[in-house]
């Protein structure tokens, strides 16, 4: 049985700037910096000492406006961007006792092929636009060293029934679909190598809201099938509401208020997420 009390994912103190820093504002809560930004040098302070983890089978939500360091915290999990300094262990990776950052370039292919899958808020970042749309969900079974044609065409089929993509479609380019149908397509190619652990960024931003509804009625569905571990970044907290079992708020780099999603929606102590949360209401 699962030990839900052991984390899937721990992140300790991960930080990422962008600049040099000066002796200024060698400190990121230095009192020089305005907001997560140093005048003086123009280092800016994306990610700000994050820690924090996730558990088995549970959804995760990080909220916070643009600019807050959300999605450059995604993009340094998924290693899409290398963290400036920190720790991140995976439980199913060496049991959890190898910082995965300081991993070489392969050792990282295997994680993101293996026990990672990432849907971004432009699918033109996670999709191959003029590969078919069963030929994406083969890219990464091929990436995790699958060689069987006839499992792939198999597997790739049974994603797309389950994310509502029609069979008849499945050998058509992505950049033919609409917004929604798209992302659609990057969930089922996110989970073709059942990873432990599904990033989920700004997924539903520039969508109409019924496409919106229905994104998200899959995510929680296929969730609640799958038991798969999630983070769920948005800037709203209707999304967050929705899927989220615990949430931390993000603002200028840092995490400034966390708990049960409920806890935050209903009784927020922080400035900041009572704006948030009136402006929902």
């Amino acid at each position: 049985m699962d030990d839900l009390s052991n984390p899937v994912l721990s992140v300790k103190k991960l930080n990422k700037q962008f600049g040099p820093g000066c002796s200024q504002c060698g400190k990121a809560d230095s009192a020089v910096l305005v907001k997560n930004f140093c005048p003086v040098c123009g280092t800016v302070y994306a990610c700000r000492d994050i820690s924090f983890d996730l558990y088995p089978g549970e959804v995760l939500g990080i909220v916070g406006e643009s600019g807050s360091g959300k999605s450059t915290l995604m993009r340094q999990l998924y290693f899409d961007q290398e963290a400036t300094s920190g720790e991140v262990y995976i439980r199913f990776y060496h049991d959890g006792k190898k910082n995965v950052l300081n991993e070489s370039s392969q050792q990282k292919r295997y994680i993101r092929n293996h026990l990672m899958g990432k849907v971004y808020q432009n699918p033109l970042l996670g999709l191959r636009m003029n590969f078919s749309s069963i030929g994406n969900i083969a890219e990464k079974l091929i990436a995790a060293g699958n060689r069987n044609v006839g499992q792939m065409v198999l597997r790739g089929q049974v994603l797309l029934e389950e994310v509502n993509i029609p069979l008849f479609r499945m050998k058509e380019e992505p950049q033919k679909f609409s917004g929604g149908m798209q992302q659609r397509v990057q969930i089922a190619k996110a989970l073709s190598n059942n990873p432990p652990i599904l990033l989920l960024d700004e997924v539903t931003t520039g969508l109409d809201l019924s496409v919106q509804a229905n994104v998200l009625d899959l995510i929680r569905n296929l969730q609640r099938e799958l038991k798969i571990s999630m983070i769920v970044v948005s800037h709203d907290l209707g999304v967050i509401r929705m899927l989220a079992d615990r949430t931390f708020v993000m603002l200028e780099g840092k995490i400034i208020e966390q708990g049960l999603t409920d806890q935050i929606l209903e009784d927020p102590q922080h400035p900041y997420t009572q704006q948030l949360v009136h402006s929902l209401l």
